[in-house]
């Protein structure tokens, strides 16, 4: 039985997916397991997928959706929940593996966007500090759970955006989360395509609206996950 389960939502995501993919092939060694889960890809990530994981399955387009159908599909003790445009350090494997002890069952990383510009180091600060004071986590930030707890919480809501919110929701009754510091990257692409400034400014209102009550789906079509 793996003792990781690295599960990984994609959707077009064939021109990085190779490079990303290969990190994990000295956890495949050591008897972990890739389980990629395709949201109805229309580019070669499918076929990418199939050779370098144990595992591919098709689903509904939908993080929460993929991400929980990865979840059940798993065999591994520890579920890590990892983007596709995710770099990892290493030795993070053995760095997983003692913290989800039964103290700490859940966790999370530092993020660190992979650009060099300034106001990234800001980004960062902000995101891993707010992280810190509320125990929440978000996607980018490689959540990692034992999967009793996962469970416990009732995995991912099923809904349109902030699926990793509630999710962190659900695992902060059972304990604060355990941080593994820098050691993973996140690109710095959607910051980049749609704008620093307004990136950054959509991302607090999305947190604002979710707080006073709006739809998961009228967010996610602002956040355009409604768009091809």
């Amino acid at each position: 039985m793996p003792e990781i389960s690295i599960i990984v939502p994609v959707l077009n995501e064939a021109t990085g997916l190779e490079m990303f993919l290969r990190q994990f092939s000295r956890w495949r060694e050591e008897g972990d397991e890739v389980i990629v889960v395709d949201g109805g890809s229309d580019d070669a990530s499918f076929a990418i997928a199939q050779l370098y994981s144990e595992r591919v399955i098709s689903s509904v387009r939908g993080r929460a959706i993929q991400l929980n159908a990865g979840a059940q599909a798993a065999s591994g003790n520890i579920l890590w929940f990892v983007h596709a445009d995710t770099k990892i350090a290493p030795g993070i494997r053995d760095k997983l593996i003692k913290a989800c002890s039964e103290e700490h069952s859940w966790g999370r990383f530092d993020v660190a966007i992979e650009d060099c510009s300034t106001i990234f180091r800001v980004i960062e600060m902000a995101m891993n500090v707010r992280s810190r004071i509320t125990g929440i986590a978000t996607g980018d930030q490689g959540i990692f759970v034992r999967r009793g707890w996962f469970n416990r919480a009732g995995g991912f809501r099923p809904i349109a955006l902030m699926e990793d919110i509630e999710l962190s929701k659900g695992l902060r009754r059972q304990s604060r989360p355990r941080c593994l510091g820098r050691l993973i990257k996140t690109s710095s692409r959607r910051w980049r395509v749609h704008g620093i400034v307004k990136t950054i400014s959509m991302m607090w209102f999305l947190r604002l609206a979710w707080f006073l009550g709006a739809s998961p789906d009228w967010l996610a079509q602002i956040y355009g996950y409604g768009k091809s």
